[in-house]
């Protein structure tokens, strides 16, 4: 995705920040067939070092093995809405290795109607390594790109009336405009400046199906009053740019989509990382096509 904002000076690799709890355990010993927790750790360790080598996000290095989407609120919105729509589709924009994909799949989306996309190809690749399958045993379609590339996303606003049917034979995303019924976007937008966060919304906003109940949501950095701030972590300093409840409504409802076509709910909370005394703040939210 177009020139994130840049982590400074990037903290080295810390394997002390592993940490599963009895859940994510239980997800990696099955879904991997490694039952020795060690030898897991090991496992898991190995293919973390190797993506933070390739982009050096904090979200790598901190929660690479932590299922995040159990954890969002609006989680188990999406999975009821797999099991009322006709041929639902699930995009996880900024998917990483695709794990918390694979979590929707095992609790019930329908394999051949999820789709990942990132920036960089490795990372599904980390992905089929991690989780020890291929593109055969676990065959759900990847789209690698630029979210802001007129060739991966073709500008248009977003659609207002029902599509006919659609493809998942993909190599780009526009042939699924109008037609995704959930969209996640987790530690996305926080990556990029103000301007270029109403465009990567505006591309995704052509993507949502119109028909009412389609949602998009996800969780990332926010602040109290928008604005930017420098985020230090771990010895690293980031440039970043949140928006505020208030504001985050304000984009969605009324520039990224036309005034009272969606309900959006938002939520700050504060988020202490590593350190007690270390606050951040977090952003849930969900968009809700009427």
């Amino acid at each position: 995705m177009t020139a994130p904002l840049v982590v400074h000076k990037p903290p080295p690799f810390d394997e002390s920040l592993y940490s599963l709890d009895e859940d994510e355990l239980a997800f990696f010993k099955s879904a991997t067939g490694i039952d020795d927790e060690g030898e897991l750790k090991k496992h898991i360790l190995t293919i973390q070092a190797r993506a933070y080598e390739v982009v050096p996000y904090p979200c790598i290095l901190l929660y690479f093995e932590k299922l995040r989407i159990v954890h969002s609120p609006f989680y188990g919105r999406a999975l009821q809405i797999a099991k009322e729509h006709k041929d639902p589709i699930f995009l996880d924009v900024g998917c990483n290795l695709g794990t918390d994909l694979r979590k929707a799949v095992a609790d019930g989306w329908p394999i051949e109607n999820v789709v990942g996309f990132d920036l960089e190809k490795c990372f599904w690749n980390y992905g089929h390594e991690l989780l020890r399958t291929n593109p055969e045993t676990y065959p759900p379609a990847f789209v690698a790109g630029d979210v802001f590339d007129p060739l991966i996303i073709a500008p248009r606003e977003p659609f207002y009336k029902s599509q006919a049917h659609h493809d998942l034979t993909i190599t780009s995303l526009t042939p699924l405009q109008g037609f995704v019924t959930v969209i996640r976007a987790s530690a996305f937008f926080h990556l990029f400046s103000e301007e270029q966060q109403l465009k990567a919304g505006q591309q995704l906003a052509s993507l949502l199906s119109p028909d009412p109940g389609s949602i998009i949501f996800g969780l990332q950095g926010g602040l109290p009053a928008k604005g930017t701030k420098i985020q230090k972590l771990l010895g690293s300093e980031m440039p970043f740019f949140g928006h505020s409840p208030e504001s985050w409504r304000d984009f969605w409802d009324g520039q990224v989509f036309a005034k009272g076509t969606v309900h959006v709910e938002v939520e700050l909370k504060e988020h202490r990382v590593v350190a007690p005394d270390n606050i951040d703040y977090l952003l849930e939210w969900c968009v809700t096509r009427v």
